[in-house]
């Protein structure tokens, strides 16, 4: 839907389809519906409505019977209103965003729960030394170091400032 026109036109079904259900549908078996979203196909022809309902199975149920029983009423009003020549014909889609995102959220917390396990179980102390990182050597050792090669080659010097042979 990526012409601004059919997007309007979407915007302006839901208006209409919302204030309708709010006002002037009085159906028993109505629940309390919120219109999520409304698609319209590219050559206006078709408009899908997405709505939840609060309440369970009962109500879903009680609701879809009621809005089928109320579409004509709200075509004629969608018509009456948008004044095009072709009114989209409608279709009542129950909304399954609202029970996604709870499953989602079961699987965060359940991540959630096992990342605070791990950690429970994790010690307290690193593995491998303290301090894992590398230190420059101190300069007696480099001293000591110096001694022993200058000593030991041969023309070398040892500290007592004697040469050899």
């Amino acid at each position: 839907m990526t012409n601004p026109r059919v997007r309007k036109i979407a915007d302006r079904i839901q208006v209409i389809v919302a204030e309708m259900l709010e006002r002037r549908i009085k159906d028993p078996r109505l629940g309390f519906v919120t219109i999520t979203d409304v698609r319209v196909t590219g050559d206006s022809q078709q408009a899908s409505i997405f709505y939840t309902v609060l309440g369970g199975e009962e109500e879903r149920t009680s609701t879809a019977a009621a809005l089928e029983s109320a579409k004509g009423v709200i075509r004629s009003e969608v018509a009456r209103q948008l004044g095009m020549r072709i009114v989209p014909s409608l279709t009542f889609i129950p909304d399954a965003l609202p029970e996604s995102a709870r499953e989602l959220e079961e699987v965060l917390a359940r991540a959630k729960e096992q990342d605070e396990a791990v950690a429970a179980q994790r010690g307290t102390a690193y593995a491998g030394e303290p301090d894992p990182y590398k230190k420059p050597r101190a300069a007696e050792d480099d001293l000591d170091d110096e001694d022993e090669l200058d000593a030991d080659e041969p023309g070398g010097d040892d500290l007592d400032g004697d040469v050899r042979p």
